[in-house]
């Protein structure tokens, strides 16, 4: 899924969830007869360090959106943090994070940062934390739809599109007579195009651009029933509106793999166990920010739940996230502790 951050990423302030302004009142009571209890200890603040504002990194893709929706929302509401929002490609999130530019991001998939992790996280020079789990297991892979699979059960793995006639199928304008292979936004850790040309398919990539593109495209052909070939991954809500067929790869290795900065990867995407990093200074600067994040957990299911919201219903990413806190105050309220 640019190895610096750039100048046309933006930063921007969260939205924060609204409070009855007969509520604030009473909390600022509240705040001023215990400041008058304790002599007004001008030193105390409250457990939110020296850093006020914790800056999240949204990468582009709306389940590392709705996660950094979902924590923004908490750490301003419930913690009084301020929370900028950088959108940032998964690359050039390392670094900013290193530099303490960046505070956290909340959804890594491991399986195309191995030196990131290598630079960033084991060496001892470094200011990366590895900041735990973040609960959803991801897996990268190729899709079609499944009636071409009935059509012609062949195109199940990748041997059947070492078939020209059947490559063929997928052809279009941009690709001749190559079956093309659609892949994202070129910024997402993808090896598509070494797994097909060591595999010697008669395929091509074309870059879709977006995650949004891959679902216009994909919806595009399945209204149709017409050949397409994408790259996705889940959880995606994507699967709860078509149905899809994984193609099946050669299996993944660690020896596949070892060979990827060299192009040599001819093998299956693994199951990536979704991971957060952090600076590591979060924690003496904005302890109470470093303890939430490292405790934020939830499940495919919750972040399918958002997922279908925005990708099936038409609600923003806010509304979304908001949503889901307003529904699960027993899980969320244990990353307050």
């Amino acid at each position: 899924m640019s190895e610096e951050c750039k100048s046309g990423e933006r930063a921007r302030r969260h939205p924060r969830l609204s409070r009855p302004k007969l509520l604030l009142a009473i909390v600022a009571v509240l705040g001023l007869f215990a400041a008058a209890c304790t002599g007004g200890d001008d030193g105390d603040d409250g457990g939110l360090g020296s850093q006020t504002t914790i800056t999240l990194a949204a990468n582009p893709w709306n389940g590392s959106a709705l996660n950094v929706a979902v924590a923004a929302q908490l750490l301003e509401s419930e913690l009084g943090y301020d929370v900028e929002i950088v959108d940032i490609d998964e690359n050039a999130q390392w670094a900013a994070i290193n530099t303490g530019e960046i505070s956290a991001s909340l959804e890594v998939w491991p399986s195309g940062h191995a030196q990131n992790v290598i630079d960033f996280i084991d060496n001892a020079d470094a200011n990366v934390d590895n900041a735990g789990l973040l609960g959803p297991v991801g897996k990268i892979g190729w899709f079609t739809p499944t009636y071409m699979i009935e059509r012609h059960p062949e195109l199940a793995t990748w041997e059947g599109f070492a078939d020209p006639a059947l490559a063929g199928l997928y052809a279009t304008a941009e690709t001749g007579d190559l079956g093309q292979f659609l892949g994202g936004d070129p910024s997402f850790v993808q090896y598509d195009e070494d797994i097909i040309n060591n595999l010697g398919l008669p395929m091509q990539v074309v870059y879709a651009g977006s995650e949004a593109a891959i679902l216009a495209a994909v919806d595009a052909a399945y209204s149709r029933e017409d050949p397409i070939l994408v790259y996705l991954w889940t959880p995606h809500s994507a699967f709860n509106s078509y149905d899809l067929t994984n193609v099946l790869l050669p299996d993944y290795s660690d020896d596949c793999y070892a060979t990827a900065d060299a192009g040599g990867v001819d093998c299956d995407y693994p199951a990536d166990v979704l991971f957060k990093i952090i600076d590591a200074s979060l924690a003496e600067n904005a302890p109470a920010a470093d303890a939430f994040l490292r405790a934020m957990n939830y499940d495919s299911a919750d972040q399918i739940s958002m997922l279908a919201a925005v990708e099936g219903e038409g609600m923003s990413i806010d509304d979304a996230a908001a949503a889901w806190i307003a529904d699960n105050e027993a899980t969320w309220s244990a990353w307050l502790q």
